[in-house]
């Protein structure tokens, strides 16, 4: 399998990795058929992303795309980072092997899954952004079977 010098420099020297004692929202998504697991801790302050930091239990893929969705989401608004897809944290790795895929999709879902507990800890979500957390329902690994 041929990983992009993007993908291994992420993944050898990850950017954000850690907790954030005071964090805002977390957000933990995982899946037993692959044994990743990844946490990310936001610093939200005036609806904007101070702080990320991530701990991933995973393969090079994972820990690479938990470091670029941190990476592009730092200093963004929460609207921008509910913008945030896995198609981009792959792209902005110079992508990645078919097979690793559902890493970015992980890295996505554990941002909103962070996302979606700071609107719920802050009045709920509102009706218009729901659309953006459908993607937390979604198994990575549905396409392993085709």
């Amino acid at each position: 399998m041929k990983y992009s010098d993007k993908v291994m420099d992420h993944f050898m020297h990850p950017r954000n990795v850690g907790e954030i004692e005071d964090a805002s929202a977390t957000g933990t998504v995982g899946n037993a058929k692959c044994g990743d697991i990844m946490k990310v801790y936001l610093k939200i302050e005036n609806d904007v992303i101070v702080d990320a930091k991530f701990k991933t239990f995973g393969c090079g893929s994972a820990i690479a795309t938990s470091s670029m969705a941190t990476e592009m989401i730092i200093g963004k608004s929460i609207d921008d980072a509910l913008n945030l897809t896995n198609k981009a944290v792959a792209e902005a790795l110079d992508g990645l092997p078919p097979v690793k895929m559902h890493c970015s999709l992980l890295a996505e879902q554990a941002v909103k899954a962070a996302l979606k507990e700071f609107y719920e800890e802050n009045g709920g979500i509102p009706e218009d952004k729901k659309k953006y957390f459908e993607v937390l329902d979604e198994d990575e690994h549905a396409h392993d079977a085709e």
